[in-house]
């Protein structure tokens, strides 16, 4: 199955919903309006559509390959990591200070949904770049940056995360890798760290290795970590590339799904320690890989609405060709594509329904992480920040979850061919669980949206947000239609939902931890589910709008048909989510252990 990039569905999102020409006229964004996204998502199409996609099905049959401590990538992914480095993708969204072309996250972001509808595991490898690079620009010294950021930032270089060790991984309090001062500004780097992605390859000339560590004497668990750069290669005063450095990749996982993404375990300082540099000061290596890994974790989301996409595609295609049966209502005098039969056209309908809804929300988000880093006003900057913050754990657990029903419909649409590899569907399948788990699993994004989210301040960032839904619901109301009249009544009741939840999870946190938690990950669901199908009565109005003035009739009606959908088969789970969390907690931990 060949990718068709869903530029419309993104522009329309920019245009309509992020208002892209608004992020233009933010300090630094003045060239970032409608016309450049529109330039810049149809250049990114040709190259996923012409170079990342058709690599896609060979790196699942010819994954990564590992031999005495070198990893060779997929036949085909050195040869497209030079075009993409050459063509500028990896400086999209960076500081131009740095060799990058500074466009806003609102752009970005779409293409990255691009490449990684495309090809998740080519993708994964730039996608822990872009966290590097952030990382530094937030906490990095001047050395460092000038060392290591326009290297990363022109894809010369790669970045990579370490935190996670074999007793280490959820909780990061138990990360034992030790840093030890040398006095000269370095540390030597001992330990294990596994699930490195892209962690060894052979795509890039060096490898730019962000470390998780203990200096000695640190303070026990989270407050003692430290972070340290790590490269593959040591560095020159001039830049170029020295000795080898002590870290070294001592295997690769054989994994479900991104095989062509290696998943290494990674050695430091078994011969002698690996030369590290800390990041920022000591004991703040948490604060600064939360920067990394809250970029990562938006990054996720978007893959997972990136392989929901292609997963519909390809289920579209399958059920205009497959032949099967005559349809229910007569409308054919013999067997047809299936495509005509209901039941085909309600999972296609919400695998497109939770496709634009969750893209909407993570280009909405985008806009405000944009505002937040970019606008004049200072205030506008906290609001911003603050709905951005709200909304990452939402749209990378979400999001995620929704690729994987998503997914399993795609194979359902095929019946039995869906569970033959030759068709790919199946690929999309396995490649999606691990969103869910990886840059945190859902349940964790739930902690985040339980304890900081919402407990902290009281709920009163949730209650904020959804009196901004109460809006949306008044305007759909006023316009009158029967669609938009629909999805008032549908987001109201989600919204007021919502609240009792948001309630709730305040009123208990404390109090009565074990039942909060309980419903951590259905209030993530429902959240989620609420959120983007606000952005879906926003796209609703939006549509209504543009039809009035004859623009795209087709694709407007289309908008308007999916927002429906969503309003009627998908927020109306919101009301019984509510139930069970609110009312449901005690059940859940009431078996005793040994009934288990």
């Amino acid at each position: 199955m060949t990718y068709k990039a869903p530029v419309n569905d993104m522009l329309f999102n920019m245009k309509h919903l992020a208002n892209i020409d608004q992020i233009a006229q933010l300090p630094g964004m003045e060239d970032a309006g409608f016309d450049t996204a529109q330039a810049v998502l149809e250049e990114a199409a040709k190259f996923c559509e012409g170079v990342l996609s058709p690599l896609n099905w060979v790196g699942d049959q010819n994954p990564t390959s590992f031999k005495e401590g070198a990893v060779t990538a997929t036949p085909g992914f050195k040869e497209a990591f030079k075009q993409f480095t050459e063509a500028g993708w990896q400086g999209l969204q960076h500081p131009v200070d740095f060799g990058g072309q500074g466009l806003p996250k609102t752009i970005g972001s779409a293409v990255g949904e691009m490449q990684n509808s495309a090809n998740l595991s080519f993708a994964l490898c730039p996608l822990l770049t872009d966290g590097a690079i952030e990382a530094l620009l937030t906490a990095g010294s001047p050395e460092l940056n000038a060392t290591y950021l326009e290297k990363l930032v022109s894809g010369q270089w790669t970045g990579t995360m370490n935190l996670t060790e074999p007793q280490a991984g959820s909780d990061l309090a138990a990360v034992r890798t030790k840093a030890d001062p040398q006095g000269d500004g370095t540390y030597k780097i001992a330990g294990t760290k596994i699930f490195i992605t892209w962690g060894e390859h052979d795509m890039a000339e060096n490898i730019i290795h962000l470390v998780l560590a203990r200096v000695a004497g640190a303070p026990e668990g989270v407050k003692g970590i430290s972070l340290f750069v790590c490269p593959k290669f040591m560095v020159n005063t001039d830049g170029s590339l020295g000795a080898r450095n002590d870290v070294h990749c001592v295997s690769i996982e054989h994994k479900m799904g991104i095989k062509a993404s290696p998943t290494a375990v990674l050695q430091f300082g078994d011969h002698g320690g690996a030369v590290g540099y800390l990041v920022g000061q000591e004991n703040r290596g948490l604060e600064y890989m939360f920067i990394m890994m809250n970029a990562a974790r938006y990054g996720v989301g978007v893959q997972g609405i990136a392989i929901a996409e292609m997963a519909y595609q390809t289920a579209v295609q399958f059920s205009k060709d497959r032949i099967q049966s005559r349809p229910v209502d007569g409308s054919l005098p013999a067997a047809g594509p299936i495509i005509h039969h209901p039941d085909v056209k309600r999972m296609l309908m919400t695998m497109r329904a939770y496709v634009e809804g969750c893209r909407a929300l993570s280009s909405v988000a985008a806009a405000a992480y944009d505002a937040a880093h970019h606008h004049a006003d200072a205030d506008t900057r906290k609001q911003n920040q603050a709905f951005y913050e709200f909304m990452v754990p939402l749209i990378k657990g979400y999001s995620t979850e929704m690729s994987l029903e998503v997914t399993s419909l795609g194979v359902q649409v095929h019946g039995g061919m869906g569970f033959i590899e030759e068709t790919g569907c199946a690929q999309y399948y396995r490649d999606a669980k691990i969103l869910t788990i990886y840059e945190g699993t859902t349940a964790i994004q739930s902690n985040d949206l339980v304890g900081r989210k919402t407990a902290r301040d009281g709920g009163q960032t949730a209650k904020a947000l959804a009196g901004q839904i109460e809006a949306t619901e008044a305007e759909l109301t006023q316009s009158g239609s029967t669609d938009a009249m629909a999805m008032a009544k549908r987001l109201k009741a989600a919204r007021l939902a919502f609240i009792d939840v948001v309630e709730f999870v305040a009123a208990n946190t404390k109090a009565h931890p074990n039942d909060v938690f309980a419903g951590s990950v259905p209030y993530l669901m429902l959240a989620g589910n609420l959120m983007a199908g606000w952005q879906m009565g926003r796209a609703l109005l939006a549509a209504q709008a543009q039809i009035a003035q004859g623009d795209d009739v087709a694709f407007m009606q289309a908008k308007i048909t999916t927002a429906r959908f969503y309003a009627d088969h998908l927020l109306t789970k919101v009301p019984g989510l509510r139930d069970s969390i609110v009312e449901g907690a005690g059940c859940v931990t009431a078996l005793a252990l040994d009934a288990f």
